[in-house]
């Protein structure tokens, strides 16, 4: 996922590992763990809940926060079951099938039958087991409210959101960063959920003027 921004970015860039943790607590002690003393945060989807979590652990620790595609909604009626309905499925018919039918609607639509990005993302969930992904889908259930926690976010912080993402829209960001003092809203156009792959440049340019700042 951050594989453009590695490569792009000139830092010392270390991305983290959840496999084996069902918590986003755990997810945040074990990025404290072995970060820096002081560093940047950067967190996609899941992992901009995992960054919350840092944030209340540890907020001295972090110079910078880059929010991207994803939410500060609590658990909302009816999404334990449908979420349940992808842990049976990848229980039952395997991580390809669950490939199949978790990601087309987490790109934009134009790129669904675009291979030279579908085949890598279905590549990295064939890699995941079925335990690994319902440990997430556990600790993204179990997820503590953290609305309260955002107007005391006192680092420069980064909002960003692709236009067409359909799971974490851009109104929802625009809300995020409302909340979070001097936060910039950034928006990259014909781009879904996931935004690192989808508009890799867009999300590489951003994060650099980012860091500069």
């Amino acid at each position: 996922m951050w594989q453009h921004q590695i490569a792009g970015l000139d830092e010392d860039c270390q991305v983290a590992d959840f496999r084996g943790h069902n918590s986003l607590f755990d997810m945040a002690r074990a990025v404290l763990d072995f970060a820096p003393p002081v560093f940047s945060l950067a967190g996609h989807s899941m992992g901009g809940r995992v960054a919350f979590e840092i944030l209340r652990l540890a907020p001295e620790r972090v110079e910078r926060l880059a929010l991207l595609d994803t939410g500060i909604h609590p658990t909302r009626p009816g999404e334990a079951e449908k979420r349940q309905i992808l842990v049976d499925l990848a229980h039952r018919k395997g991580m390809t099938a669950l490939a199949r039918q978790w990601l087309p609607p987490m790109v934009h639509p134009d790129r669904i039958t675009d291979q030279a990005l579908m085949a890598p993302l279905t590549t990295m969930v064939e890699r995941m087991t079925p335990a690994v992904y319902e440990g997430q889908i556990r600790a993204l259930l179990d997820r503590p409210a953290v609305a309260d926690l955002l107007p005391m976010i006192a680092c420069p912080t980064l909002v960003a959101v692709g236009r067409q993402d359909g799971w974490s829209p851009p109104a929802q960001h625009a809300e995020i960063a409302a909340l979070i003092p001097g936060a910039e809203l950034v928006i990259f156009e014909t781009c879904g959920h996931m935004s690192t792959v989808e508009a890799p440049d867009a999300v590489t340019a951003a994060m650099a003027k980012w860091l500069a700042e």
